[in-house]
């Protein structure tokens, strides 16, 4: 049998490897309601960089928190954002892969692969009647082949990064993802349904597919853009995905992917309503979140807790340019609602908390130093194990807030209980 993701899945990335049994408590607790949600594990190459961890240190993390609970459903470990350079250290740990291609999109293909694409794919062009999707849409010849112009590129490499994958585990050894999201606009319905006619062609059978969506997908904060274009575009997505699945042969159980899905609260109820509708189901990553929870988890404990959660936010501040540069297309920080060094230094742990937590109900809260805190993970990971052992002094805190965050904040809201 082919290693099959589950319709309802979750990413619970963990930054730093302490909190995989805080993170599967939650998805336990969801299965005694009814909810049957897949936790994947997902790390990219640059988390393992900064933080000094492995790909085997990730899923050794992952596989001791199942012993502990006893879990007996699916779970994964995903290879987050791999591309040809990175995937090889990958191969031998996990065995979900989020094939990442963004990059090659627009790459210059030549016209002959485009030409070739439309002649093999005469049904794209002309008005086109998906169902879910309320009016057709009028395409021809020479769109299509600009469509796959822009995207044949990166289809091909996904395709290259599948097999070298492939020819290390095994054909239906592994789960794939095709990644598109970190792009510059979101993908119209046909664009979506060439490229998955595309992703077909290279015989890649991806189980999740991750376009790009309208609206700011900033790190670890709401969902900033109009709501209601976003369930459409949600809705829309699904339609294109359940047509390509019977069209063009890909798995049954092909699902959308949200990435920088942490935290978006105001569309998990579009999500859930389109997922009700349609019978489809997604998966979503919220792996930043859980460090934001140790800090929370770190400050409320008080004492040394509270002081290094502070130390964090005062080196997080000293060192907010460099640390927000590579983060800039996905924050929005003002650097005036920062709060002062000194201000924080007299912090209590409710004033550290309520500002941190994400709770939009609470005037303390303050998205600017979530969004600064959020990428400065790697000032922990300085500390190294100064912080971790910390993390094992605190660990009570920590782990409830961790816990409560993914099941309250996120399974409950979006997946049905």
């Amino acid at each position: 049998m082919p290693l099959t993701l589950g319709k309802f899945s979750l990413g619970v990335g963990d930054r730093f490897a302490h909190q995989a049994r805080a993170q599967l408590q939650a998805c336990a607790l969801a299965a005694k309601e009814g909810a049957d949600v897949t936790p994947v594990w997902n790390k990219s190459y640059r988390e393992h960089m900064i933080i000094g961890s492995t790909p085997e240190s990730a899923r050794q993390a992952a596989s001791a928190a199942v012993r502990q609970l006893g879990w007996t459903a699916a779970y994964h470990v995903d290879a987050d954002h791999i591309n040809l350079k990175t995937v090889d250290g990958f191969l031998d740990s996990c065995d979900f892969y989020t094939i990442d291609v963004a990059d090659a999109i627009g790459e210059a293909g030549g016209a002959e692969p485009a030409e070739a694409f439309v002649k093999r794919h005469p049904e794209l062009a002309g008005s086109l009647s998906i169902p879910g999707i309320g009016e057709p849409f009028q395409t021809t010849s020479e769109s299509v082949a600009a469509i796959a112009r822009k995207y044949l590129p990166a289809v091909g490499q996904a395709g290259e990064i599948y097999r070298r994958i492939e020819n290390a585990k095994g054909a239906g050894n592994f789960i794939s993802e095709v990644s598109m999201d970190e792009t510059d606009s979101p993908q119209t319905p046909a664009e979506l349904l060439v490229i998955l006619a595309a992703i077909a062609d290279e015989k890649i059978p991806i189980q999740t597919i991750a376009p790009k969506f309208t609206g700011r997908f900033n790190k670890g904060v709401d969902y900033v853009g109009d709501i209601a274009q976003f369930e459409k575009e949600f809705q829309d997505d699904l339609a294109v995905v359940a047509h390509a699945v019977e069209r063009y042969g890909l798995p049954a159980n092909l699902k959308l992917s949200v990435h920088s899905g942490s935290d978006k609260f105001s569309i998990y109820p579009p999500i859930r309503r389109a997922l009700a509708r349609s019978g489809a189901g997604v998966h979503l990553k919220t792996a930043g979140t859980t460090w934001l929870e140790e800090l929370i988890g770190l400050a409320e404990a008080g004492g040394d807790g509270l002081a290094l959660a502070k130390e964090v936010y005062e080196e997080a501040y000293a060192h907010r340019e460099e640390l927000c540069a590579p983060y800039a297309a996905v924050i929005d920080i003002d650097p005036a609602r920062l709060p002062p060094i000194e201000t924080v230094r007299g912090w209590t742990p409710d004033q550290y908390v309520n500002t941190l937590r994400h709770d939009r109900a609470c005037p303390d809260f303050n998205p600017h130093v979530r969004q600064l805190l959020h990428v400065g993970y790697k000032v922990a990971a300085k500390m190294g194990d100064r912080y971790l052992a910390m993390l094992q002094t605190c660990e009570e805190p920590i782990a409830r807030n961790v816990t409560h965050n993914l099941l309250e904040r996120h399974i409950r809201p979006l997946f049905p209980m």
